[in-house]
């Protein structure tokens, strides 16, 4: 039985304005817009949301304002917890569960590759200060200790309120053996991972390719169909949606400033700049990216007017 329900889990950007503080008014339309047009499972703090580079103040303000939309329309907030320092990690988690926010997800720390006890005691301190809360784990490059489906197998056996992990990578071996060796936790692929994965067994998709939502669920319950030739059929469009993207938003960026573009189709008010020092894509690139889509798969252009 596995812990989390399959869906379709999303993250949230954050629009920060000329003077680089947060766009409150545009964020909070932007999660109601989501809620109704595509999935209730929304976080905030991924890689996409910034979760790296925001302020204690920062993140207190994007949390409140996050926890009262999501609360408002009786959904559950995650709230995402990136750090360096394990403490500062604690210290917002407490801070979130004082706005009532019971979903967390959290990556190691990463200023040095943690060691195998290092990781377990990681998770320890976590899981276990937290009992009431559940933990979804973000399994990325980044933290420069990739955890195996064998490892997760063994922490969710210790961790009874470990429920879900996140991973962006396509290998099959690795996918299967998330599956097949941690199969009470729900593991969260990319699109392109989820072809692969739904074909082992149930999962759930992280959404990155926002603009189309019906796409995106079409995607997903053909996964759970293991409709082959619908899966094949649509991984190709993904496919092609990230090669228009890459031709037209240079490579290279942090994951923010692709979803930003994303998010600025169906809200074109939404500003694409990140938090310093990072890059994000220009009006020109954005523009020339939902012009060559526009060319190639049409039908993954968001109606700006229906989707606010």
């Amino acid at each position: 039985m596995k812990r989390y329900p399959s869906c379709l889990l999303a993250a949230r950007c954050v629009p920060w304005d000329e003077q680089g503080r947060f766009a409150e008014a545009i964020f909070r339309r932007g999660v109601r817009a989501t809620l109704a047009h595509g999935t209730n499972h929304l976080y905030i703090f991924g890689t996409a949301g910034e979760g790296y580079a925001v302020t204690d103040t920062q993140f207190d303000q994007v949390a409140t304002a996050f926890a009262e939309e999501m609360h408002r329309a009786g959904a559950e907030p995650m709230v995402g917890v990136i750090g360096l320092s394990l403490g500062t990690m604690l210290e917002r988690i407490e801070r979130c569960r004082a706005l009532g926010v019971r979903e967390f997800q959290f990556s190691l720390p990463n200023w040095g590759a943690l060691r195998d006890g290092e990781m377990f005691d990681c998770f320890d301190r976590i899981c276990r200060r937290f009992p009431e809360s559940r933990f979804l784990h973000y399994n990325l490059p980044r933290a420069r200790r990739i955890v195996s489906g064998k490892e997760y197998g063994r922490l969710a056996e210790e961790h009874p309120n470990l429920v879900a992990t996140k991973n962006t990578g396509d290998s099959l071996s690795h996918i299967q053996s998330l599956l097949e060796d941690a199969p009470q936790l729900q593991h969260f692929l990319s699109e392109r991972g989820f072809v692969v994965g739904s074909l082992f067994g149930e999962c759930g998709i992280l959404a990155s390719l926002i603009m189309n939502w019906s796409k995106l669920q079409a995607l997903w319950e053909a996964g759970k169909r293991r409709d082959i030739a619908t899966l094949a059929s649509l991984s190709r469009e993904c496919n092609l949606v990230l090669r228009t993207l890459f031709e037209t938003v240079a490579e290279g960026r942090i994951d923010g400033a692709y979803d930003k573009v994303f998010e600025k189709m169906h809200d074109p008010k939404f500003p694409l700049r990140l938090l310093p020092p990072y890059e994000g894509a220009s009006e020109e690139e954005y523009r020339a990216f939902v012009k060559l889509l526009a060319e190639r798969l049409p039908e993954w252009v968001p109606n700006q007017n229906s989707e606010r």
